[in-house]
């Protein structure tokens, strides 16, 4: 893949980074995005789609905190996961498949977005009952950490890493749909003879995960940086 630089009208040039997606989904979520981004009606756009990302996430936020009356809410969350990859992931294939791509914005907007949205989840998440406070915060610790860890990688190396070994943003939503249907059946998981919250248990396995590939790419990074920028 040949990266490019592209100047804007004010003379700005950016480097659009090589897109890196190793998941186990990823080939098979291109194909289907691209087929259906070759359907997508005229009258709907990239930004429209990332805005329907958004509520979906801010509504699925909202799904776990008044699942704390009626579990049945969970349903909703189920339903705002799928709207959110749908929104989040064909905006850019959208606008790929146009031949719209404004990089700097996309990239900018793109990640404001993941964000917000991460923040509204856990909040609403924390307000479920079906996880501790200090594991819902844990875990918007370690993504946000993860995160900037991605995003400094992609300015400095030129190479954004959509996913971490073999999960990706869909492969944690599907994780996510799959517990959801869990807690409908019992809010509850029993492991070496102690019972817990089911989402405390996969909330602490998550964020370990994050916080440790997290320290591991931020060591790796820096060796590289470093032998690419020695001191003369």
């Amino acid at each position: 893949m040949t990266v490019q630089a592209m100047t804007t009208k004010d003379e700005v040039v950016f480097t659009p980074a090589r897109r890196i997606n190793r998941a186990l989904t990823a080939s098979l979520e291109k194909r289907a995005l691209h087929w259906m981004a070759l359907r997508m009606p005229r009258w709907l756009s990239s930004d429209q789609l990332t805005v329907l990302g958004l509520s979906a996430q801010i509504g699925a936020g909202v799904g776990y905190a008044l699942s704390r009356y009626n579990r049945y809410a969970l349903l909703l969350v189920i339903l705002c996961l799928v709207l959110n990859w749908f929104g989040d992931s064909m905006d850019g294939t959208l606008a790929r498949v146009r031949g719209q791509q404004r990089p700097r914005y996309g990239f900018y907007v793109d990640h404001m977005v993941d964000i917000l949205g991460a923040i509204a989840l856990m909040g609403g998440l924390g307000l479920s009952g079906f996880v501790h406070w200090q594991t819902a915060i844990a875990m918007l610790i370690a993504f946000l950490l993860l995160a900037s860890e991605s995003y400094l990688a992609t300015y400095t190396l030129s190479r954004f890493q959509l996913s971490q070994g073999l999960f990706g943003p869909t492969e944690i939503r599907i994780l996510l749909i799959l517990g959801n249907l869990a807690l409908l059946r019992s809010p509850y998981s029993t492991v070496l003879g102690h019972r817990m919250l089911l989402f405390d248990l996969g909330g602490t396995i998550a964020a370990v995960c994050m916080f440790t590939t997290a320290i591991v790419m931020t060591v790796r990074h820096m060796a590289q940086l470093y032998r690419e920028e020695p001191l003369v």
